[in-house]
Formats: structure tokens, sequence, C-alpha cells
């Protein structure tokens, strides 16, 4: 694997959303660090949402650039689903232990998401495409929702929540079913 390879732009911008996950996730869940005193938890709150944005667009501009600009790498398709996990999860883990999120839909989440990522990673190594599904790009999308909602304590957040947890397993169930169909 060349240095062009491993340093192109998109593989750049999924290392920053990994970075950016245990940011996030301090900001939720070490609230009190003496580094934060005298700071409300309404700013904590407010910052661990900007930098949850922040990352969430490198996920869009990451793939847009490497189908757009030819530099889809086998890198960037482990590396990406893996940066997405990363920042999902600090953020639905952060809020369930903030009590602003259900413990069974976090669970839910989690278990699919942990183990889609390594049938991704094993297709990966055999070849076998497993591109996420329209589906599997909406479950994305309404996750990060989700998690803004919740972040900012809006109404409806815990709903949108649980039209995740529906998505996240049905896209689960098509990932499973399309990688036996390729094996």
């Amino acid at each position: 694997m060349s240095k062009s390879q491993i340093y192109n732009i998109p593989n750049i911008l999924a290392f920053i959303r990994i970075l950016l996950a245990p940011l996030m996730f301090i900001l939720l869940v070490n609230r009190d660090w003496a580094i934060f005193d005298g700071i409300h938890y309404s700013w904590l709150d407010f910052f661990a949402g900007f930098i949850f944005v922040i990352a969430s667009s490198t996920d869009f501009f990451d793939g847009y650039i490497a189908r757009t600009f030819n530099q889809i790498t086998m890198l960037g398709k482990i590396l990406d689903p893996l940066a997405d996990k990363m920042l999902t999860l600090a953020g639905f883990l952060g809020l369930m232990m903030l009590g602003r999120a259900d413990e069974w839909a976090i669970y839910l989440i989690i278990t699919r998401e942990l183990f889609i990522t390594g049938l991704r990673v094993s297709a990966v190594t055999q070849n076998i495409d497993v591109s996420a599904s329209f589906v599997g790009k909406v479950k994305t999308v309404v996750q990060m929702i989700a998690i803004g909602f919740l972040l900012m304590e809006w109404s409806g957040g815990e709903e949108i929540l649980w039209l995740a947890v529906i998505l996240t397993l049905y896209s689960g169930y098509e990932y499973v079913r399309d990688f036996f169909k390729n094996v």
C-alpha cells in the first residue's frame, strides 16, 4: 500500500473523526474534571454537540471525495465504518451515562454495530463488496440526528433513538443477508 493510498483526504478525514470521538466522550462523561470547573453543563453539551457536528460532516465529505475523485482504498473501506462506529458509540454511550438514552436501545445498537463491523472487515478482506445499503445510510443519518437531539435535550430525541434502533437492526439484517449471498 503506497503512502498516497494511506494519506489521501478521505482517510485523513476518517482519522480526524476517530480523534474527535473521544474528545466528545470526555465532554459528556468527565464533567467533574478540574479543567471544566466553572463551566455550566449546558456549555459542555454545546461543545460536545459542536464536535459531533464537525465529526459527522467529515463522514459525508470523506465518502463524497473518495467516490468523486476515485480515492477509495482498502484502508478507507475499513477505516470509514470504524470511525463512524467510534463516533456514534461515543455519543450513545455518553448519553446513556448521562441518563438521556435508554440502555436497551444503546445495547441493541452497540451489539449490531460491533457484529456488522466485524462482518464488514471480514468481507473486505475477502474482496466481498458490502457497501452500505440505502437503509444503512439512512440508519447512520437517523442515529446522528438522535444523538444531536439527545445531546441538546430536544423533545422527540427518545422517539428518534428508537427509530434508529429499528433501522439499525434492519440494516444489520441486510448486511448479513448480503454477506451470505456472496460467500
